[in-house]
């Protein structure tokens, strides 16, 4: 843990692990995404930290950047209310 990397990739995996956790126990389980969506999330997280500790560092903030894109289109962790 001695980057900017490690510290936002796992901020970022551990929001993702309360919301599967949260869906996983709710009572609208069967309605959520298949598990490979927040496979791809985790992975995802991975490849931003990695490139950024290995002198790739635009790269790795894209990375990141596309993972939580990815996270907010596909797994929505927010409700956002349309106005009338």
């Amino acid at each position: 843990m001695s980057s900017i990397y490690d510290w936002v990739s796992l901020a970022i995996f551990a929001g993702l692990v309360v919301l599967f956790l949260q869906r996983a126990t709710g009572d609208r389980a069967e309605q959520d995404v298949s598990l490979f969506y927040y496979l791809g999330a985790a992975a995802g997280c991975a490849a931003g930290d990695y490139l950024g500790n290995h002198d790739q560092a635009l790269l790795g903030v894209v990375a990141l950047a596309i993972t939580v894109a990815f996270i907010i289109f596909y797994l929505k962790p927010f409700k956002f209310s349309r106005p009338s």
